[in-house]
């Protein structure tokens, strides 16, 4: 299956010159996503892998974290914007291609020795993906590696991440 075509490209957003690969094409299409979704899980595998925890960045990564880590036998952990969770967090500022944002964790999510994967669906400049692993590595848990369906190859995002597989299913 092309999962390729399934994404829509949105020329000019959030802001000129960027073109945003909108996943929510791909969403609606029930084969599709269990194809995605089935192929995340088949790399992962592969890769060795193999988390106790999922970590999902806000949002796109709440939508393929659970169930890559329900397909894996491992919990979630969502990595949230500011002020979202209830208890104490670790947090850390970040840059994005089109400005700077703030991830945050709750300190208890993770037990320190824990492995981990970061899931995501898309890795641009590398800023929230690196940020996800600076929370992870925070918690005192050891970060396996970096799991995409799409990496935007001319930005680089790789070379921001530390040194553990990244993978991903689509490159621009």
């Amino acid at each position: 299956m092309d999962i390729k075509a399934l994404i829509r490209d949105i020329p000019d957003f959030p802001k000129p010159g960027i073109v945003f690969r909108d996943i929510t094409t791909l969403l609606r299409d029930s084969t599709a996503l269990r194809y995605t979704i089935d192929l995340l899980c088949e790399q992962v595998a592969a890769a060795d892998l193999k988390p106790d925890y999922v970590v999902g960045m806000e949002s796109r990564g709440f939508i393929f974290g659970p169930a890559l880590a329900y397909q894996l036998d491992a919990g979630f952990v969502p990595v949230r914007k500011p002020g979202k969770l209830p208890a104490a967090v670790h947090s850390v500022e970040y840059e994005l291609e089109y400005g700077s944002d703030r991830l945050e964790l709750h300190q208890d999510a993770l037990e320190p020795g824990s492995r981990v994967t970061i899931v995501d669906d898309l890795i641009a400049t590398g800023g929230t993906a690196k940020a996800a692993a600076d929370l992870v590595e925070r918690s005192g848990a050891e970060l396996l590696g970096f799991s995409f369906i799409i990496e935007l190859k001319a930005l680089n995002g790789r070379q921001q991440l530390p040194e553990r597989p990244v993978l991903s299913l689509i490159e621009y």
